[in-house]
């Protein structure tokens, strides 16, 4: 496993190239990309930039809707592999999303149905570039509350989808918060092989709540708080030899106040001290 910048999920707003530099400074093997940052820069200045800096391309973000009606689904699935040609261009063989964990109308078992039909027919469609697809289910339970239709939240709900999908480059965007607060254990980690893990985010929670008090869109560094046993979900990322990218995504208000080095800078100490030695 390598460590992977990805400056919009700590609030950092510069141009690619600047955030590149800090990266490469600060210790980042990789970064994100996407097709802003071609379009500002063309494929051959970005594989430039990253191959000067000694950066690879970590991962990149599912530009499909697949959430709303099949009119747009299909229309975002007939774009989608110009766009793989371009980020494996780039280098970039790693594509991810997320998924709420309820639905205003569709029951568990529509909604499973559906999902199966789009997420295969995404994984086939980024397949011939050599592209693996990661889903990440979302745990806070504060988010389903007094929703309807609750759905996948956890890692045993993940598996059972990606079974029914039935397609070999499906498989995790594995979150240490969405593990922690679904209830997840080491033993469900153990259920899990570097095969089945796309990306990693990893982040902590807020001191003072329990895993059922935690919020979405509040959390903490890596290792700030300690309350994610982040020696665990690290130990197992290394036990498996999980060789993708592991993002930090704390979604940290304080964070985002500091000047964009200072926040690349703290992002890379908080990866020191939950990385396996």
């Amino acid at each position: 496993m390598y460590r992977s910048l990805a400056p919009g999920a700590i609030g950092v707003k510069l141009p690619f190239v600047e955030s590149c530099k800090l990266a490469a400074k600060y210790g980042f093997a990789g970064v994100d990309v996407n097709m802003g940052v071609v379009e500002e820069m063309g494929i051959d200045g970005v594989k430039g930039l990253l191959a000067k800096l000694g950066l690879v391309a970590g991962s990149t973000g599912m530009p499909v809707n697949f959430r709303e009606d099949e009119e747009t689904f299909q229309l975002g699935l007939a774009d989608l592999p110009q766009f793989c040609e371009t980020m494996v261009a780039l280098g970039c063989d790693r594509i991810a999303t997320w998924f709420m964990p309820w639905h205003a109308t569709l029951s568990y078992d529509e909604r499973f149905e559906r999902m199966t039909k789009r997420v295969r027919a995404m994984c086939q469609a980024v397949a011939p570039f050599g592209m693996r697809f990661g889903l990440e289910f979302v745990g806070p339970e504060t988010l389903r509350a007094g929703k309807p239709n609750w759905f996948i939240y956890d890692i045993d709900g993940l598996l059972r989808l990606i079974a029914a999908v039935n397609e070999p480059n499906l498989g995790f965007l594995l979150d240490a918060y969405h593990w922690y607060t679904s209830g997840g254990t080491k033993d469900d980690l153990d259920k899990l092989s570097d095969r089945d893990i796309v990306l990693v985010h990893v982040n902590d929670g807020i001191a003072g709540r329990t895993a059922k008090e935690q919020l979405d869109q509040e959390r903490a560094l890596p290792g700030e708080t300690g309350v994610i046993d982040l020696t665990t979900f690290m130990g197992s990322l290394a036990e498996m030899a999980y060789s993708g990218p592991v993002v930090v995504e704390p979604f940290s208000q304080r964070l985002r106040e500091m000047a964009p080095e200072e926040a690349i800078k703290e992002t890379a100490s908080s990866l020191d001290r939950i990385w396996p030695q």
